[in-house]
């Protein structure tokens, strides 16, 4: 009989290229999924991978496994969920990806309560950036995500995820107060041009935001320092050392920032919002924990 934690071994083989990259999607070592590989060879009697050059690839049924598979494991989830139902069960273990102004502005507290009301549900979390979390749910290495998208820059959905609204959150204008623009009531992008930002990296979705706010200026945002956590950003505004786009939600008390206080001011045309989000696989739909999940969070 197939082994299914092989099983999701072997489909971690094939999404990340090697069994080192599995090995650390998963959690495990490289010597425990390779041992999990063979263990699906002897119960098959059929090669799962072949090495090409210092790599590895699927066999042609390796990949038809992994292909099948996965429709075993939906079917099997969506029974595990509907079971739950039926016995109006909210436990278990649920896998939830986030970041980091949610884990500090709502998943810290609705944990918190969840912890409270629902004794027998476990749920662990890690964070990553909004389009890596929605991968992880679709391949099934993690059980839900809290996402967030920013005006048009919208998240790719697999059909097979289900979305639901959390909130919604705005972002303002972080300045010293003796910044030109901190009296300002609002500004829009066109009084931004030429100001130096602190903003996150290259290819997050907040710096994509803050490229697009742009458009229609005839300029782009000159970033003259970058890093992930906005934290940091009030940090290096606090210093001088430009002014940054930070969501209310999570976001520290500006009065109290080291080297501050700081001045929040609204930005208009266009106002920047968020839309915070659940992710799930629609073969969890059933599940009770996932549904107390989506209560403790504010999902309607």
């Amino acid at each position: 009989m197939i082994d299914l934690e092989a099983l999701r071994s072997l489909r971690a083989v094939a999404e990340e290229g090697s069994v080192v990259a599995a090995a650390a999607a998963l959690g495990f070592t490289p010597s425990a999924v390779s041992q999990q590989v063979k263990r699906l060879e002897r119960d098959t009697g059929l090669a799962m991978l072949e090495r090409v050059g210092r790599g590895v690839v699927l066999t042609r049924a390796g990949a038809q496994l992994v292909e099948d598979g996965a429709r075993l494991l939906t079917d099997l989830e969506l029974l595990e969920s509907d079971l739950h139902r039926q016995a109006s069960t909210a436990a278990g273990h649920l896998r939830l990806a986030t970041f980091s102004t949610a884990t500090r502005g709502l998943v810290a507290p609705a944990l918190a309560g969840l912890a409270r009301t629902e004794p027998l549900l476990r749920v662990t979390l890690s964070e990553a950036e909004p389009w890596e979390a929605v991968a992880l749910v679709a391949a099934g290495r993690q059980d839900a995500a809290v996402v967030h998208s920013w005006g048009d820059v919208a998240l790719d959905i697999p059909e097979h995820l289900e979305v639901g609204v959390v909130a919604r959150d705005v972002a303002d204008l972080v300045v010293r107060p003796d910044h030109a623009l901190a009296a300002r009531a609002r500004v829009s992008p066109h009084d931004l041009v030429g100001v130096s930002w602190v903003a996150t990296p290259e290819g997050s979705i907040c710096r994509q935001w803050l490229s697009r706010m742009y458009d229609g200026t005839g300029a782009r945002p000159r970033v003259e320092h970058v890093a992930a956590e906005f934290d940091s950003h009030l940090a290096l505004v606090a210093a001088g050392l430009g002014v940054a786009l930070v969501p209310r939600l999570g976001r520290s008390d500006l009065a109290t920032v080291p080297g501050g206080p700081l001045v929040a001011v609204e930005v208009t045309d266009p106002v920047p919002t968020r839309v915070v989000s659940l992710v799930h696989r629609r073969s969890m739909a059933p599940s009770p924990a996932l549904a107390a999940l989506a209560r403790a969070l504010g999902t309607p």
